[in-house]
């Protein structure tokens, strides 16, 4: 499944797969990407909710789905803005948010309802953490690919990142939300160090 996920620079990713495309906060697209059939939004910061990209990649059946105060301000296709716990079941996916928040630091704060997401998918469970720090929630994650920040400042450092992934035990780590903003490949590397024993794929960005 890992061959179907595109890191498309900071927190954007493409999952494409059976012929549909899902969007996690696309920002910065400045290639034709494919076509959303759904996008996710985690949260309203500027470089996760951007009006912009999202018009790029919407056609007539694009379902949109996120964190209060974002999609439902898009003025083109379905959409539904859910809070952590909340399920959507589109049929061919399942996706339910999950929470997202800073424990030490005021950028994300629980009392936001800001997001991650857990994609059902194909038999497969995909978790995007979206910008959050190693929370308790986590530890009744069950997912066998998690995708995870790691650039610190305003999220989970590398280690925290890592610590993450060994209490929820996937197959496949990922990490993302370096490179841009803040962080760097090195953030990257320095938390496949830290990884025990799930498989870490670090991504090239794909625009």
């Amino acid at each position: 499944m890992v061959e179907n996920i595109k890191w498309l620079g900071h927190a954007s990713i493409l999952i494409s797969t059976g012929g549909k495309n899902i969007y996690i906060d696309p920002w910065k697209l400045i290639k034709d990407q494919p076509k959303a059939d759904l996008i996710c939004i985690t949260h309203s910061h500027y470089d996760h909710f951007s009006p912009e990209d999202i018009n790029k990649i919407l056609k007539k059946e694009t379902f949109l789905i996120g964190a209060t105060g974002t999609v439902n301000k898009i003025k083109t296709g379905e959409k539904r803005e859910i809070r952590p716990g909340e399920e959507v079941n589109l049929g061919w996916v399942k996706v339910k948010g999950v929470p997202a928040y800073n424990i030490n630091k005021s950028f994300h704060p629980k009392i936001s309802n800001f997001l991650g997401f857990l994609i059902e998918i194909e038999g497969n469970k995909i978790y995007i953490a979206g910008d959050t720090d190693f929370i308790p929630e986590m530890k009744e994650i069950s997912a066998d690919i998690v995708i995870l920040p790691v650039g610190g400042t305003y999220t989970m450092t590398a280690e925290e990142a890592a610590n993450a992934v060994n209490t929820i035990k996937p197959k496949i780590a990922i990490p993302y939300h370096f490179g841009d903003i803040v962080g760097s490949e090195k953030d990257a590397k320095l938390f496949s160090s830290f990884v025990l024993n799930s498989k870490v794929e670090i991504l090239k960005v794909e625009k």
